[in-house]
Formats: structure tokens, sequence, C-alpha cells
């Protein structure tokens, strides 16, 4: 389990805000919070913070709640086969997502919310990252690390997911093509889809998505 001395231990520790906090003590507090991703510190970027920020991306990619070993390629719910598992970007808690805020509550860059993705029955914690006309991208942060936790989110209701961001573990996909995909975070194991409109260094982003599984592994042609 990731602690906040422990995180403090291996960022550079020299104080210069360029992260936009007030010291390494609060960054580690905000990566710890999932308030911030290990890309906001510059520092952190050179050669000799190499391994620091290899052990630092480690420990943030597997906090509680998210994501701990491998991830099957067969949905746990439907036993959908996916065609690749879908990571978090480097040093960042959990895949990105983007959403409709059909509530139009006014929300600012760091609030938690409390939201259903539509299709789906598990109520997500996340943290917003990035507001654009209506268009939330979030981190998914819960709902483990927040039930009986002190901060109060922000009650969106029903959202609409548009995208999915993060890194892939399987065969990479081609832009433009259909994909079935298992979010490493997705406490059900449920496969999802949509298109490929983004890919960079084995990084996608996946638009249109669905939950609506296509083939079970049970009923694959025999070859």
């Amino acid at each position: 389990m990731k602690t906040q001395k422990r995180i403090v231990e291996l960022l550079p520790g020299f104080n210069c805000g360029a992260c936009g906090k007030k010291d390494c003590a609060h960054f580690a507090e905000a990566l710890k919070m999932s308030q911030a991703g290990v890309q906001d510190c510059p520092v952190l970027k050179q050669e000799r913070f190499r391994s620091k920020r290899a052990v630092l991306e480690q420990m943030l990619n597997h906090q509680d709640g998210i994501c701990k070993g491998a991830v099957p390629k067969v949905g746990l719910i439907d036993q959908a086969l996916a065609d690749f598992v879908l990571h978090p970007l480097r040093g960042e808690p959990s895949c990105r997502e983007t959403l409709v805020n059909f509530a139009g509550v006014h929300l600012e860059k760091g609030q938690l919310i409390r939201y259903r993705p539509l299709g789906c029955p598990i109520i997500h914690f996340g943290r917003v990252l990035e507001l654009t006309n209506g268009l939330l991208d979030v981190w998914v942060i819960g709902p483990c690390q927040f039930i009986n936790k002190g901060e109060e989110p922000v009650e969106l209701g029903i959202c609409m997911i548009l995208s999915f961001q993060g890194r892939i573990e399987g065969q990479l996909p081609a832009i433009g093509q259909t994909v079935k995909f298992l979010p490493a975070h997705c406490m059900m194991g449920k496969v999802h889809s949509g298109i490929v409109v983004q890919m960079v260094d084995g990084q996608t982003r996946i638009d249109c998505i669905d939950l609506k599984v296509w083939q079970h592994a049970d009923r694959l042609p025999s070859s």
C-alpha cells in the first residue's frame, strides 16, 4: 500500500513548486489522493531520477481497489473475450474516462465526484482532471478508497462514458478499428467496446464506448 512518507522519499525533494504544489510534501499528498500524476513533476523526468520515477509509477498504478496482479482477457461477468487489457497511463491511478455530465453541476478541477456510468450497476468515484463544454476527464479512484472516508464527493447521478485513455496490454489495434477491451480498474471485469481514435507508443484513446457483449469464450468456433 502506498504511503505519503514513502512517496516523499521517492520525490526529488527540491520543493521547487514546478508541479503546482507548495512543496514535495504537498505534492506527495496529492499523489496519494489521486489529485496529481507523476508527470506533473518536471524534475522527475530527469534521467538521474529514472529509477525512483519507475518505483513511484508502479506504486501509484497498483493502489488499493484499482488493479492487483494480472488481469484476464475474458470478462468475469459475461465471459466475453477482450482484444486487450487497458491499463492506466504511466503514473496515473486508473484509465482516464471522459464523461457527459447530465446533472449540469458546476465542477472544478481536483474535485471528487460520485456517479454511475450508464449501463453499469457499480457506483464510481472519480477525480476531475479537465472540464470542456460539459465533458469531464476523470480518474476512477473508487469505490474502494472512498467508502466511509472524510472527503465529501459531488453527486452527479448517471453519466455517460464517451471515451477511455490508457496503455494497452496485448496486441496493438489500428486507428479506426472497433475493439473489445477490459479496463484494468473495472471491478466487474466487464468487457467494453469502442473505436480506436488515437494510438501513440501503446497509449490509446477509445471513443464510442459501449458495454454490449459480442462473443463469449464458450461460443468460439473450434480450430
